[in-house]
């Protein structure tokens, strides 16, 4: 029996987590000792050791925002891994800027569906055959419709599972004569979707692995679905995967495996010193900018979990309304990427709270309508596993019971008239997708009410409510009390 021996690390979701952190008696992730434990397992292992990212590098540093992915390209240039895929937030500086991005990348980029329209080309080269000490090795990258919106009428492909499905499907049976020895998916769809597209693929076709990204899932084994293992690693830089696979090279399949979540912490990883020192310099260029300070709040705004009414949701919901004028504003959970505001609000820790910069949409809409978006998100939600949560300013409130089911929406303390008229905003790019999570269509609201862009930044709004104070006295946030109730849910939403 012919049996090779490969080590594969993996990361995804890192988000700008650049620096270590304080920890019980260590220091935890950051950069430059995740670098140091790539590079010490490539200097101690005899067999060769690859390592991967599945996407979603970019984002959740000020460092990122001001150099605008720059600084964490040439960050991961130093880290060298020898294959990535795409993530949801790459297209965050728009999908020009990402070319750039790439060829600014001394690691390939592979993703197999996202083409121009035109000429149907693909954006990035599909896959990757590594061979290493005589295996070959097919890496394939996947990111679907799921994660994945752009307003660029000229790009395409954003699919579904079963799309990614067949051309998984497709790429393999092209190259199956290669006498590939093991075929890794790279994907950005998030763990439940992983293990949809796993049971879609035909044994047949010899995947072996699905190293995923998107939903942050931290796992303590692998999960095996269709003889196909899928993996994931949380987020940021706490953790990294490592698979130690004997390969049986006669059938072309893993023959033995062990894989562990390593902590990235100083008991065990070095510091790349090189790498530290850019990182540092990128730090200094930043807060000689960026660290003035704005303002004190009565103590640390929360938002520990996405899923359920937060402070720190709550409070950027309210100076959002107070600015725009309107009767409601959503923000979704997803777009405030701090676990907590300090109680010394500085431009960066503001920035880093609040990163993405893009524009608010106001529309009208009937009590009814209101009423109706909010249902169809909670069953979004509960029944449908959706990952985007809403914080919603103070005024609104909506009673939801262990299955679901909204069993009372107040506005101001009243039931909201069917027949009144609210103006609502929200962020563009979830405004596009209003139809999934609210389930109102953009044709339905044009109908209601003028839809226009109220402000051209929503940083804007945020960085001006707290530089010049303009605080409601009436508000329980800013005077350090709790909010209101607004989400009353009766079974907690867990992670998904």
């Amino acid at each position: 029996m012919n049996l090779r021996r490969l080590v594969l690390l993996h990361s995804n979701d890192m988000h700008g987590d650049f620096f270590a952190r304080e920890g019980r008696e260590k220091l935890v992730g950051g950069m430059s000792m995740l670098s140091g434990y790539v590079q010490k397992t490539r200097a101690e292992e005899k067999d060769p050791v690859l390592y991967v990212i599945s996407g979603d590098m970019l984002q959740g540093s000020i460092i990122d925002q001001e150099y605008r992915g720059i600084s964490t390209i040439l960050l991961m240039n130093m880290l060298s891994p020898d294959v990535v895929t795409v993530g949801n937030h790459e297209t965050d500086y728009g999908l020009a800027h990402l070319m750039f991005l790439e060829r600014c990348a001394n690691f390939p980029i592979v993703n197999a569906n996202l083409f121009i329209k035109p000429t149907e080309a693909n954006l990035f080269q599909p896959y990757l055959i590594r061979e290493v000490d005589g295996i070959r090795i097919l890496f394939v990258g996947i990111i679907t419709e799921q994660v994945m919106h752009t307003k660029d009428p000229l790009v395409g492909g954003f699919v579904t599972i079963e799309d990614a499905a067949r051309e998984v499907e497709y790429i393999c049976n092209n190259y199956r004569d290669l006498d590939i020895d093991l075929t890794v998916l790279l994907t950005h769809i998030g763990f439940e979707d992983d293990k949809k597209l796993a049971a879609l693929l035909p044994p047949e076709l010899g995947v072996d692995l699905i190293i995923g990204g998107h939903s942050h899932t931290l796992l303590e084994r692998p999960e095996k679905v269709n003889d196909i293992l899928i993996t994931q690693v949380g987020s940021g830089t706490e953790f990294i995967g490592r698979y130690d696979l004997l390969i049986n090279m006669d059938t072309n399949s893993i023959h033995e495996y062990t894989w562990q979540a390593i902590p990235i912490d100083d008991s065990h990883c070095p510091h790349d010193p090189v790498l530290e020192e850019l990182l540092n310099h990128y730090r200094d260029e930043v807060d000689g900018k960026y660290n003035a300070v704005l303002c004190r709040l009565p103590h640390d705004f929360e938002h520990a979990t996405r899923y359920r009414q937060t402070e720190l949701g709550s409070l950027f919901a309210d100076i959002l309304r107070y600015q725009l004028g309107v009767d409601v504003v959503f923000v979704a959970s997803g777009s405030v990427r701090r676990p907590a505001l300090p109680r010394l609000v500085t431009h960066a820790t503001l920035l880093e709270s609040f990163p993405f910069n893009e524009p608010l949409i106001s529309f009208s809409v009937t009590g009814a309508m209101l009423s109706r978006m909010i249902s169809h998100l909670m069953r979004y939600l509960y029944e449908q596993n959706g990952r985007e949560f809403y914080q919603w300013s103070v005024g609104l409130r909506a009673d939801v019971d262990a299955s679901g089911e909204v069993i009372n929406i107040t506005m101001n303390g009243e039931p909201i008239n069917p027949e009144r008229s609210f103006r609502i905003a929200m962020q563009e790019y979830h405004y596009r997708l209003i139809d999934e999570t609210f389930g109102v269509t953009h044709e339905e609201i044009a109908e209601t009410g003028r839809v226009r862009v109220v402000s051209t930044s929503s940083q804007d709004n945020i960085i001006e409510f707290f530089r010049v104070k303009k605080i409601p006295v009436r508000s329980r946030l800013t005077q350090g009390l709790p909010p209101e109730i607004r989400i009353n849910l009766e079974a907690p939403l867990t992670d998904r």
